[in-house]
């Protein structure tokens, strides 16, 4: 059957259409909720934070919760959806972002770590934020993993 037969019932797009509903009507629920600094890091080091990119078509604001883990202030992000992660491609085109942790407002810079990408220098980064971004996300990005160490400004 293969891919004619996908293309043929539009299983594929059905799919992609169903997941960016799910995570539209997701993103919407939750956003209001992480930006007044529920489930932001406290006794551990992940939580919820919101991430506000800038479109790299339309160039609107357009604003994300995710998981991150808080390194030395700095924010690691991830997605396991690769290409199909919209903040992520507007962080390589405009890596000037704002974000929420615990209720306030930030402004940082985003290095993106992509499967097939050269990754961005490390140098400026405090001690645990470098290590995780020189030893484990490099292993982690040839699973099709996409990160994002969001510095703040």
């Amino acid at each position: 059957m293969g891919d004619s037969h996908l293309t043929w019932i539009g299983c594929a797009s059905w799919t992609e259409r169903a997941e960016a509903e799910f995570f539209r009507l997701l993103n919407a629920f939750m956003e209001p909720l992480v930006m007044a600094g529920y489930g932001a890091p406290a006794l551990w080091p992940t939580g919820m934070i919101v991430l506000e990119t800038t479109g790299a078509r339309s160039g609107r604001p357009i604003r994300t919760p995710l998981l991150a883990a808080i390194l030395d202030r700095y924010a690691v992000v991830s997605t396991l959806r690769g290409a199909r992660c919209h903040w992520a491609h507007n962080l390589r085109v405009r890596p000037e972002v704002r974000y929420w942790l615990g209720g306030r407002e930030r402004a940082g810079r985003a290095h993106v770590f992509a499967p097939g990408e050269r990754f961005p220098l490390t140098d400026g980064f405090p001690p645990l934020a470098r290590m995780a971004a020189e030893v484990l996300l490099p292993p982690a990005t040839s699973f099709g993993w996409t990160f994002a160490v969001i510095s703040p400004s």
